[in-house]
């Protein structure tokens, strides 16, 4: 297994209400839980469970948020692009945290937690380093690419993939336009 990964701690607090993490991920194995990103010292994480569900959580006592989709993800071949889209300041609580795979947004669940309205979530905050790959011990055991993160957007996939004309298969696309933060 593989221990590689990126951190960074923002020396500035930036928007932690407004976020769009985007992946493009294939796992090389199952049975273990492997982060995809996590903020280390807040306990806020987005990864696949030993199960092979995705989990997307902040926990500090209880959680303040947690969305887990009822897809499992055990095929080691293919390549997902997960996209995960904040935004707490909507009235409408499943509007705040929205899931892609491949394109296609994520609308069953094994546990929904909303976080509450307007509130900071500690991915993009300057407590807590922020990671790709890696929370605690555990490390990501697969491969990335065109990991992007876009502070104080919520972003569709759009912006990151297209479905190929010709195959039907949803494939990486250079964002453009797009304001970083």
């Amino acid at each position: 297994m593989a221990t590689a990964y990126l951190q960074k701690t923002f020396g500035t607090p930036t928007n932690r209400r407004k976020w769009t993490i985007s992946a493009w991920i294939k796992r090389s194995n199952l049975g273990t839980n492997q982060p995809i990103i996590s903020g280390s010292s807040s306990n806020n994480y987005m990864y696949f469970k030993t199960g092979s569900t995705l989990a997307i959580e902040q926990y500090s006592g209880g959680f303040q948020y947690r969305i887990e989709p009822t897809r499992v993800f055990r095929d080691i071949n293919a390549w997902y692009h997960i996209v995960v889209a904040f935004d707490t300041t909507l009235a409408t609580a499943n509007d705040r945290i929205k899931v892609y795979v491949n394109g296609v947004q994520e609308t069953e669940f094994t546990n929904r937690t909303n976080p509450s309205q307007d509130f900071d979530t500690n991915w993009n905050s300057n407590s807590a380093v922020n990671q790709i790959g890696r929370e605690s011990s555990n490390y990501w055991d697969g491969y990335m690419s065109h990991v992007a993160f876009v502070d104080g957007q919520q972003l569709a996939p759009t912006v990151f993939g297209e479905t190929d004309s010709t195959s039907g298969i949803w494939k990486f696309k250079s964002p453009s336009g797009v304001t970083w933060g």
